[in-house]
């Protein structure tokens, strides 16, 4: 058997002396840098539901599941955490990455290893969808409507959708909403308004919550 070397036993000797040079973990928890890409979570609070997180994801890791039913219109977003890469677009990215709390965002935690698929998950709760009064297609989250009319203060009046879901959150009744579209409606059949247009959209349509496409057929390619 061939002696060590005068080198390796003064190592032997320090590691006896000071300790070993490798970490106690796990049993001595690890502190990760602070700009450590672990594990994603989503914030209830911070979430608006906008979907930026998915239509960024590389690996589309993110799931943005609608379920619109005659009872409920629900989004709920989802980040499946054994397929992401993290590589951070997701956070970078992230409509409300400036507000506290933010909606996605990356923690320490590190330890992810698991046996059931199903747990490795990371959801939001469900969010409230804003639908197109005309063809019933989903608009975005209510709280995205909410969050751009606070972003955008008096700018928020320039559209109609925006400015709806804000005088509704303030408590304003669907009979205020009522008078003015009867109002529009009157003002359009009065003699000399000219006639109806074709396809069932009138411009007190505009008065509504709507979709992209209904928006220019009554503003634009009706009138």
């Amino acid at each position: 058997m061939r002696y060590p070397k005068i080198r390796e036993l003064i190592e032997a000797v320090k590691a006896l002396v000071s300790g070993p040079y490798t970490s106690k973990y796990p049993i001595k928890p690890i502190e990760p840098a602070k700009r450590f890409r672990g594990k994603l979570e989503y914030s209830n609070e911070g979430c608006i539901g906008c979907g930026a997180c998915a239509l960024v994801c590389p690996v589309r890791a993110i799931e943005m599941r609608d379920t619109v039913t005659k009872d409920k219109a629900v989004r709920r977003m989802r980040v499946h955490l054994d397929e992401c890469h993290y590589c951070g677009q997701c956070s970078a990215l992230c409509t409300t990455k400036e507000d506290m709390p933010p909606g996605i965002r990356h923690t320490t935690k590190f330890d992810l290893a698991g046996f059931d698929r199903k747990e490795m998950v990371s959801e939001t709760d469900d969010k409230e969808l804003a639908l197109c009064e005309v063809c019933g297609d989903v608009v975005t989250a209510r709280a995205h409507l909410e969050w751009l009319a606070k972003k955008l203060g008096p700018l928020a009046f320039s559209n109609p959708s925006l400015f709806i879901s804000s005088l509704k959150n303030l408590g304003f009744s669907e009979d205020v909403f009522q008078a003015v579209k009867d109002n529009l409606l009157a003002r359009r059949q009065e003699p000399g308004a000219g006639r109806e247009p074709a396809g069932g959209l009138i411009r007190s349509d505009r008065i509504k919550v709507l979709c992209s496409k209904c928006r220019r057929s009554v503003t634009i390619e009706k009138f």
